[in-house]
């Protein structure tokens, strides 16, 4: 068995980043810059009000000075003369800045006849003037990767694109494998259970921007296996969930090494998640998960995310973590790294006591994954621990 960091760096290495393709602005949500993007225009392009008032010449702007207003200057429509002395021009919020003028008088420190304002005694010393390129000039660079938020839209736009390069989606094909299994809504045999992980693997790595087939479930017989491996032909990657352990009917190492896998390893020091099998297939990365549902979800976070993360272009590294202290006693670890369900309380880390990996009551209700390195002592309330947080909740 390798230790879950060397199984990592050995499942990052099956993959690299994907092709740029261009996408709409409106599209762009969620998705990942490919490259930097350059401002094409200025934010704001020219001197813009910040206040609706009256556009002047500071010099002019005294108490009870007595100004000529000359015409009005609008949001989409400037006011096409010159303010002199003595002059003003009605001005809105985001409107351009006349010539001449350099400071905003606000409209509630004037009294207006017909077209003469007068200034009140309690002028505000600010311009209330936005100057050009304030936000960002020409030539601002957005830096890329980054994953595309709602205000990552709106800067785009600002910046005068209206089709982003982005990663394109990893395509993630997935099978579940074995004769007990029956799909949500049919009816099971007195033997079968309904197939439950792959539907939280599928929703996990769209979450993380990529696109996931979920395949029929494939028999334990060869045939089953060599078609559902046919109709993930093409796939970035395939997720087989089941059938990678040692059973008799644990047939997806053996048809897949047919098939021409290039194994990278075969079984991780970790718990859940030890029959954790990783390598190429025809050309895709393959992972081979555990068929338990905690442990499948486990691995999950801890190297299908990683993959597809790297897939996408975004730095490499491991599930990320945060530390916390104990909430309570707890005995010494053995020689395998586990990942304990545990749940947050007043800002301490309490795993729950039943740790089987076919518990998903209980993974539903954690609040992350308290890590135990292999042989870690026994230790006490208080102490400072790691745990990666659970991102479905």
């Amino acid at each position: 068995m390798i230790s879950v960091a060397e199984a990592l760096a050995r499942v990052l290495a099956l993959g690299a980043p994907l092709p740029p393709e261009d996408v709409p602005l409106r599209a762009a949500h969620g998705r990942i810059l490919a490259a930097p993007l350059t401002a094409r225009r200025a934010q704001p392009p020219f001197p813009a009000s910040a206040m609706d008032g009256y556009a002047a010449r500071r010099a002019d702007a005294v108490n009870g000075a007595k100004l000529t207003v000359i015409g009005e200057a609008a949001a989409g429509d400037r006011f096409a003369g010159t303010v002199g002395p003595g002059q003003t021009v009605r001005i809105f919020t985001g409107a351009p800045v006349p010539e001449g003028a350099d400071h905003i008088i606000l409209q509630e420190d004037v009294a207006r006849d017909v077209d003469t304002i007068t200034l009140g005694d309690r002028l505000e010393p600010a311009d209330h003037i936005r100057p050009a390129g304030a936000d960002f000039a020409i030539g601002y660079t957005l830096d890329a990767p980054r994953r595309l938020g709602s205000a990552d839209l709106a800067l785009i736009a600002a910046m005068n694109h209206g089709i982003v390069p982005v990663t394109r989606k990893p395509d993630i094909a997935i099978i579940a494998t074995g004769d007990e299994l029956v799909m949500p809504g049919e009816d099971p045999g007195p033997d079968q259970i309904v197939a439950s992980n792959i539907f939280a693997l599928a929703a996990m790595v769209e979450d993380e921007g990529a696109e996931a087939r979920i395949l029929p479930i494939a028999r334990d017989n060869a045939n089953s296996l060599r078609l559902a491996f046919e109709l993930a032909a093409g796939a970035d990657l395939i997720v087989t969930v089941g059938g990678a352990s040692v059973g008799d009917h644990d047939l997806v190492g053996k048809v897949a090494g047919d098939l021409g896998l290039d194994r990278a390893f075969y079984k991780i020091a970790m718990r859940p998640g030890k029959p954790l099998m990783a390598g190429r297939l025809s050309g895709s990365a393959m992972l081979g998960l555990p068929g338990n549902p905690v442990s499948a979800i486990v691995c999950g976070h801890l190297f299908l995310l990683p993959l597809v993360r790297r897939m996408l272009g975004l730095p490499d590294g491991a599930a990320p973590r945060i530390r916390a202290p104990l909430a309570v006693d707890v005995a010494a670890n053995g020689p395998r790294e586990h990942y304990v369900r545990a749940r947050l309380e007043g800002g301490a880390i309490h795993p729950f006591e039943r740790q089987d990996s076919s518990l998903l009551t209980v993974l539903t209700e954690a609040h992350g994954l308290l890590v135990r390195p292999v042989d870690d002592p026994a230790r006490k309330a208080g102490d400072i621990m790691e745990y990666v947080p659970l991102t479905q909740r």
